[in-house]
């Protein structure tokens, strides 16, 4: 089970971090990704992070803005996001994949949790 938290209103060059709890299942084997969708688009990867956190992508619209971490000891994955953009604004969906590889394909992902919206206001 996966429970993602944090979503917010925020102003376009604020930040945001929004959290996702998971349970159920050894949190040290599996892989996590933060996702979005926005109204009448696809869902898209943000950051992935894979189970011993050594491998990590992220998609080029967020690389240097957005920051994955994860806390196997409180079993959370994190995603810091700083200077906020407009089209940053989606439902942010945190997934996990059992698998020690990352992936930024959606229906690669065992696991999904309920999203958090961002809004970002310019």
């Amino acid at each position: 089970q996966l429970q993602a938290s944090g979503g917010g209103l925020v102003q376009a060059g604020g930040s945001l971090r929004i959290s996702c709890a998971a349970s159920g299942y050894p949190f040290g084997r599996l892989s996590m990704g933060w996702f979005r969708q926005a109204p009448g688009k696809e869902r898209e990867s943000v950051g992935t992070i894979n189970w011993n956190g050594g491998r990590i992508y992220y998609a080029d619209s967020v690389k240097g803005r957005f920051t994955i971490s994860r806390d196997d000891g409180k079993n959370m994955v994190y995603l810091q996001m700083n200077s906020l953009k407009p089209e940053d604004t989606a439902l942010y969906y945190c997934a996990a994949k059992r698998s020690s590889y990352y992936s930024k394909v959606p229906r690669e992902y065992d696991y999904w949790g309920q999203g958090t919206q961002v809004t970002v206001s310019s």
